[in-house]
């Protein structure tokens, strides 16, 4: 449920911005607010879990997360839907801190390597199911039941906590660091508030330039604070460990590359090529069913394979699969797409059930809340952050497209206005007011500088991916992994 909610979003997203006249900024946000709560507060979520029960802060975090949705769902306004998937985000970061040390606790052995496995494949699945869902529904009946959908499922989830699953505590658990989740928490809001905004403006603007001040100086101090206490919430000491180190830098990169790219995916084949929402899950569909597949098939290798074999590989394949999208222009068909979304998704596919034990695999029981919510909150950042960087390069390259191709027109006054336009999902509207004898120009220079900056978020993607595959391959090490008393 917590992983449909990243993907089911995305294909509901267009429907969301006419619903309620939402800028590109705020439909940034309603990604970005959910995974942002999420990654600022799921180490702080660990603790809690350690110190009061994984039980039952899983069952709070599901009892918010059920009645974030119905927020959602009941949304009036832009704003509203923000602060209502950030309250999703509160109940993810409770559900997502626990769920792997509660794994951690109950299975040893080889049934612990075979029920990571089963929960890396179950987020394959949720990936490979997001955009269909989300399409259906939305097309079907209202972007709203997206939301409302969690409601029944979470309540059954909640009964079957309580009868199912039993309690686990860390013997000795942490104090709740308030300072460093504070410090953590602004930091993280002032550093995508400023990408964003930098993409509304300009990266020179007083207010994106502060922010950026802001996010330095309270990551900084987060650093401080983590390093002088006995029991910090995030141990900076397991960066010293390198196969948690390179686990960490494999969950930014997948999140930041292939994931934080699906927005943009379905803002090409809605707003661009006029598909509905439906239509455009279906695309998507190519690469989350090769994602599922072969994610089903790694959760079976994990214990036979060592790990690096797969995370390294697999960001490589996600990379090359987004390499290979490039050169879209403005003739270019969906069709165009569909190597890199196999190829990618065969990488997807390998990297995140085995990524699962990466983090909680080189830890004591006692300490795997903070090891999962440490791994998380990367997976967390990842997406949150590359969604607002490349929003603010999307917006830039737009706008130096349009200017080249209209700088000897009478239009060239008009580039800033135009391109939010283009970014807003305006093409048709924008195009239908340009006279009946340059529409055809007007709708091919519009598609240009779209798909000129689809392709420039997909070469820094693909060499993010990249980067990721490297580290795993340097850093991921067999010998790292503790086993379980």
């Amino acid at each position: 449920m917590l992983l449909l909610d990243v993907t089911i979003v995305m294909v509901a997203l267009p429907d969301m911005e006419r619903d309620l006249g939402a800028s590109f900024s705020q439909l940034q946000w309603v990604t970005d607010a959910y995974a942002l709560s999420l990654a600022a507060l799921l180490l702080t979520a660990g603790s809690l879990s350690d110190r009061f029960g994984r039980r039952l802060i899983f069952a709070i975090g599901l009892g918010i997360f059920t009645a974030g949705s119905a927020l959602c769902g009941a949304a009036t306004s832009p704003e509203m839907l923000i602060l209502s998937r950030a309250g999703q985000g509160i109940g993810g970061a409770m559900l997502f801190a626990t769920s792997l040390a509660i794994l951690a606790a109950t299975f040893v052995g080889k049934d612990r390597g075979i029920a990571f496995g089963v929960w890396g494949a179950v987020t394959g699945i949720a990936t490979a199911l997001g955009p269909i869902l989300g399409g259906a529904i939305t097309t079907g009946l209202d972007w709203r039941g997206i939301f409302y959908v969690n409601v029944p499922i979470g309540a059954i989830a909640l009964v079957l906590t309580f009868i199912l699953m039993s309690e686990s505590k860390a013997p000795y658990a942490r104090r709740i660091d308030w300072a460093g989740m504070i410090t953590f928490t602004g930091g993280l809001f002032a550093l995508v508030y400023a990408f964003t905004e930098a993409g509304e403006t300009s990266w020179t603007n007083t207010t994106v330039l502060w922010c950026f001040g802001a996010a330095a100086a309270a990551l900084i101090a987060f650093g401080i604070i983590e390093w002088r206490l006995r029991e910090p919430m995030f141990d900076l000491d397991l960066f010293r460990v390198p196969t948690f180190l390179g686990g960490s830098i494999a969950a930014f990169c997948m999140n930041g590359s292939m994931f934080a790219m699906l927005l943009y995916f379905v803002l090409y084949l809605q707003d661009q090529l006029g598909y509905n929402a439906f239509e455009a899950g279906l695309r998507l569909l190519v690469f989350s069913a090769v994602t599922m597949v072969a994610a089903t098939i790694a959760g079976r290798l994990t214990e036979r394979v060592p790990v690096r074999w797969m995370i390294g590989p697999g960001l490589l394949l996600v990379g090359i699969g987004l390499f290979a999208m490039m050169g879209l222009d403005a003739q270019s068909s969906w069709t165009h797409l569909i190597p890199g979304f196999i190829v990618a998704g065969l990488g997807a596919g390998m990297v995140n059930p085995p990524l699962a034990s990466t983090a909680v695999g080189v830890v004591s029981v006692d300490r795997s809340g903070m090891a999962s919510g440490i791994n998380n909150t990367f997976r967390q950042v990842g997406i949150a952050v590359g969604i607002a960087v490349y929003g603010t390069l999307f917006s830039s390259k737009i706008v130096g497209s349009l200017e080249q191709s209209l700088d000897d027109t009478r239009l060239r006054d008009d580039v800033p206005e135009i391109a939010k336009a283009v970014t807003a999902g305006d093409q048709k509207i924008l195009v239908e007011k340009v006279p009946a004898d340059l529409r055809a120009g007007a709708s091919d220079t519009i598609a240009t500088a779209f798909t000129d900056g689809l392709n420039t978020l997909l070469l820094i993607s693909g060499v993010v991916a990249v980067v990721g595959g490297l580290a795993s391959f340097a850093l991921i090490r067999s010998k790292d992994f503790v086993q379980a008393e």
